[in-house]
């Protein structure tokens, strides 16, 4: 795989923020699997909601609600297109990934009972984590964690060995936003089905990344966020069959979600709606709808053949300097554009101060994986990860970033 497909110049012109400066260095932003940076075209869709159609939607008859329902409902079909849901009432627009999972612990989770089994990953985020916790605490249901190998993938045997009759859900990690490893989702779907349980995906990390499919995955439930994919922040997508959308209670009351409300009761107005409750996130829905037209323009098998190139050149590089501890997947067929480090003994947040004051970005810290950070007995990991206006030049200065680091801390670089 090579980065020829991509015009990288050309896209780079396209995201006004990385022609700045960071204490007088060019930008090299690295920080993509917390946000992407956004292109023009998004700016520009975002300015152009508010200076010509600003108006709440699905209520007014006015030309301007008119214009912006007509928008806002174009982005949700553009976002069932853009994963192969069967139908627009398929999508949830929510504020984030975060959201839409705490939807499902609610709305599924009022069917669990006590001794039921929910079925997670040792390398799960928080927000695909948390919710679940919470959740087997009003229940009684157990949780059950499908283990890692030493290479930090899936342990397809022993996660075998936890589907049984008592397992209901089962929710992970299509990629992770530490090891970069891509869930093994043929096989568990398989284990899900042999059981009838609920599968769920976290697909923060893996669509904006690469080509998804919900339909062809087989999965019943998927969660992702706009502003990881060059969309503004506060929109999520929650995506379901519709015959279990349509099955669910409402997470949130109020207006928007209802048929005909009387004193005592109410009744529940159609999908999507029934979980759209209040006005909601217009300006950056409609907003996203660019993001999702500059990454079909591109191609997602693209945007993929350019992480895996840039994560296989990340990885060649780190690998020459003593002292440097990889983690997750060896190879990049087997993961995506994130690489997460550890130097020596020099703490990840010194690796990332020092960094930044050669313009660098990356992440340090736990990333929200408190428990993978015990599984890899560490405390905190550095964190480097790619997108597709990201060229081996900025990995290169990444290099010359650590050699610095170590060189302050005398280590032999």
């Amino acid at each position: 795989m090579t980065t020829a497909a991509l015009d990288i110049a050309a896209i780079r012109a396209d995201f006004p923020i990385l022609s700045r400066e960071v204490r007088g260095r060019p930008l090299v932003y690295l920080d993509n699997a917390a946000t992407t940076q956004k292109p023009r075209q998004v700016i520009e869709a975002l300015t152009h909601y508010y200076s010509n159609t600003n108006a709440n939607i699905h209520r007014g008859l006015h030309t301007l609600a008119e214009e912006a329902t007509a928008a806002y409902e174009a982005t949700r079909s553009k976002t069932a297109e853009f994963i192969g849901a069967a139908h627009p009432q398929e999508i949830v627009f929510t504020r984030n990934t975060t959201e839409s999972l705490n939807l499902l612990a609610y709305t599924l989770g009022a069917r669990l009972r006590p001794d039921d089994e929910i079925i997670l990953s040792a390398l799960e985020h928080h927000s695909n984590l948390v919710p679940w916790q919470l959740l087997a605490q009003r229940s009684g249901a157990k949780l059950r964690f499908i283990e890692l190998t030493e290479d930090g993938e899936f342990d397809l045997d022993q996660a075998r060995s936890l589907f049984n009759p008592r397992t209901r859900i089962v929710s992970v990690a299509h990629m992770s936003n530490v090891l970069g490893a891509i869930a093994p989702v043929a096989d568990l779907v398989e284990f899900a089905r042999a059981v009838d349980a609920t599968v769920i995906l976290d697909a923060a990390q893996s669509a904006p990344h690469m080509p998804v499919d919900v339909g062809a995955l087989g999965v019943d439930f998927a969660a992702f966020s706009a502003h990881k994919m060059l969309g503004p922040t506060g929109v999520g997508v929650l995506w379901g069959k519709r015959e279990l959308l349509a099955d669910l209670d409402p997470f949130l009351g109020g207006g928007e979600m209802i048929s005909v409300v009387n004193r005592e009761e109410s009744t529940w107005a159609a999908l999507p709606h029934k979980f759209e409750a209040g006005t909601p996130n217009i300006a950056d829905v409609i907003a996203f709808s660019a993001a999702l037209d500059y990454l079909s323009a591109v191609g997602m098998q693209t945007v993929r053949d350019h992480d895996y190139a840039l994560t296989a050149y990340a990885m060649e590089r780190l690998s020459t300097i003593e002292g440097m501890e990889i983690y997750g997947p060896p190879g990049p067929e087997r993961r995506g554009a994130v690489v997460a480090f550890n130097y020596a003994d020099i703490h990840a947040h010194d690796i990332a101060t020092i960094l930044d004051s050669g313009g660098v970005a990356v992440r340090a810290g736990h990333h929200c994986a408190q428990p993978l950070m015990r599984v890899l007995q560490v405390p905190a990991t550095a964190r480097a990860s790619f997108y597709l206006y990201n060229r081996e030049s900025e990995i290169d200065a990444l290099v010359d970033g650590l050699r610095e680091a170590g060189s302050r801390f005398g280590l032999s670089v």
